[in-house]
């Protein structure tokens, strides 16, 4: 799944997205030290912070946190495409070069390296790697391991290929410095993408596992690994349940980027078949908090005497991030889907507002770009910079895009939904597809067929409608409810019609969207071009991305690529809400302030009040 896959990497990779200025302070020369990189302005923490404002450096540490997680797991490896890894492993046992803050856009600080270094042209850059920095058996983490890591996650998995493709070598410099060079210049996203990289145990992978087998990147193992990270595998219940426990000597607990966070002493993954026993798991006390994705549950199945007297609290936390374009997307590599016509013509055919109204209680906001909710989505017409980076194209990419405002079909009445199938008809008429007998067909007497793929049955009543609509213009349109594993499996060999995949960005996106939609990626088996794009336009528009100078010239290639993208009509669009819902049991304490890109974050920088703990268990007579 795209979604589960993105969840996998949403603390990991797809964070990573960036592109565009390291502003920390204009150019510099390769000898002056970073302690901090940001792509979209100075970093907010100069380098004598002691921790995040949005942390409580003196947390208690302590109790167990119960997360309830979908589907089922075969793997305790994530950077692998083969198997279900367990939820957890990359972002607990883990650590970068640098680490990520939630409350600041593209931005991260230095932890395993204590800063960076980069020459004018950004042809290179230099880690120098923090004294005492270890792994959780004990060893040091070394340049030796930091190469290794490159080159082993390159090889296991397509994903780390292609987003580190321009680094084209690593060499030790220094006794704690690694140099990382490139094959291109004036790519200020470089610096950046190095410092989230994955620093594995050279000397546990090279070695053989209690079986006497040599271990291997590429592929699943259920043996508890080795990190550097806050947690280690405690315990493995293989698909039903992980347990993770906190490393108490944690090398990085005092550091600025690390101080007041990972506060728990156990967390405890349940696994569920699909939502509904994950939802009466959190009621009945055996999950600890929620984050609740569905309007519908959220109006209406929070009414237990637990939520009444405020045992439960459910709240809405404003999310900054960019919005994901969540979406249905059609497999282009399947001959229906390869007429844009076609795709155009089924976002026609989705009466969202009658859906949103019906099931989602008119709490979404239809998604309308594929960076919304941030200044990257194009609005308008092209003008200024944008025009000029599209002008170069204008042959070659729809006539729309200089002459129409992109926008989703209405349907605000009955009226229009009926104007909008009249449209989709004629789009499916001008590619080919005639209605006989009540079946679209094309000139060989072939039935338009859409089987949606989907791995939880909530789904089924959520595309229902959609379905119902496509039959009345003759195409056959079904779902298709798989277990998570062959979901995995069908999504990595693109073996599908169509599934509803979720693109997570940042407000600086860079190199990961030649994964999205480059052509190097619509044939490597487990990439999330899932759609199968292959326009060279859309390859020129991300290589001019990945090589802007200044924020504005980010911006600008950024909505370029947006307009071209949406008027290339590879998806139906869907829906966000600008707000996480959570719901936890009244045993938590947090910070005054929560991070901006990531305020529910409840394992990062939540703790246990044992006062709160003990009290609910006195109300509920355990």
């Amino acid at each position: 799944m795209v979604q589960r896959a993105s969840s996998q990497f949403r603390n990991g990779l797809l964070a990573l997205a960036a592109t565009a200025v390291l502003l920390s302070g204009g150019a510099h020369a390769e000898d002056h030290r970073h302690h901090a990189l940001s792509l979209v302005g100075e970093p907010q923490y100069g380098p004598d912070f002691k921790n995040f404002d949005w942390v409580n450096p003196d947390a208690p540490k302590g109790g167990t946190v119960r997360v309830g997680a979908l589907g089922s797991f075969d793997s305790l490896n994530p950077f692998t495409i083969k198997g279900e890894v367990a939820d957890g492993v990359g972002s607990l046992v883990y650590d970068a070069l640098m680490a990520t803050s939630l409350d600041e856009p593209s931005t991260e600080y230095g932890l395993v390296a204590e800063w960076v270094s980069y020459p004018d042209d950004y042809s290179s850059a230099t880690f120098q790697l923090r004294e005492g920095a270890r792994f959780n058996d004990g060893q040091p983490i070394t340049v030796e391991d930091v190469i290794f890591s490159l080159d082993a996650l390159k090889k296991a998995h397509p994903l780390f290929n292609l987003y580190y493709k321009n680094v084209v070598a690593a060499e030790k410099i220094g006794e704690r410095q690694v140099k990382f060079t490139f094959d291109m210049k004036g790519n200020r996203e470089l610096p950046q993408i190095l410092g989230q990289l994955t620093v594995l145990p050279k000397h546990f992978w090279d070695a053989k596992d209690a079986k006497g087998q040599q271990r291997d990147l590429s592929k699943t193992t259920m043996e508890p690994p080795l990190g550097s990270g806050p947690y280690r595998v405690k315990e493995v219940n293989p698909g039903r349940e992980i347990i993770y426990e906190r490393v108490e000597d944690y090398w990085a607990k005092d550091l600025p980027p690390r101080r007041g966070m990972y506060n728990m002493d156990e967390i405890r993954y349940i696994y569920f078949k699909d939502n509904t026993p994950a939802f009466e798991a959190f009621l009945s006390g055996l999950v600890d908090y929620r984050q609740e994705s569905s309007a519908n549950y959220w109006a209406t199945r929070y009414t237990t005497d637990a939520v009444k007297s405020g045992l439960i609290k459910k709240e809405q936390l404003k999310d900054g991030s960019v919005a994901p374009m969540q979406a249905f997307v059609f497999n282009t590599r399947r001959k229906q889907f390869a007429d844009p016509r076609v795709r155009r013509a089924l976002n026609y055919a989705f009466n969202f507002e009658a859906m949103n109204k019906s099931l989602f209680y008119g709490n979404y906001v239809r998604v309308g770009s594929y960076f919304d909710n941030s200044e990257l989505a194009a609005t308008g017409l092209p003008e200024g910079r944008e025009l000029e980076i599209l002008t170069p194209f204008k042959d070659r990419v729809p006539p729309e895009v200089f002459t129409e405002v992109w926008k989703n079909p209405k349907n605000d009445a009955p009226t229009d939904f009926r104007k909008n199938m009249r449209q989709a008809m004629a789009l499916m008429t001008e590619a080919g597809w005639t209605l006989k007998d009540g079946k679209l067909v094309d000139a060989t007497g072939t039935q338009m067929s859409i089987e949606f793929l989907i791995a939880q049955p909530i789904m089924e009543r959520i595309i229902g409608a959609y379905i119902e609509d496509l039959k009345k213009i003759g195409i056959d349109a079904r779902a298709r409810l798989v277990d998570s594993s062959q979901y995995q499996r069908r999504l990595e060999n693109f073996d599908f019609d169509s599934i509803t995949a979720n693109f997570a960005q940042s407000h600086s996106p860079g190199n990961e969207q030649r994964e999205f939609w480059g052509s190097s990626a619509a044939d490597k088996p487990g990439s999330r071009n899932v759609i199968g794009i292959k326009n060279p336009v859309v390859d020129e528009l991300i290589e001019l991305l990945v090589q802007a100078k200044t924020r504005e010239d980010v911006v600008a290639a950024t909505r370029a690529l947006d307009r071209v993208l949406l008027w290339n009509h590879y998806l139906v669009p869907q829906w966000h809400f600008p707000y996480d819902r959570i719901a936890s049991w009244d045993i938590f304490g947090r910070p005054e302030k929560l991070p901006s890109q990531a305020p529910s974050a409840v394992i990062v920088n939540w703790w246990i009040d044992a006062a709160k703990a003990e009290k609910l268990k006195s109300q509920r007579g355990m």
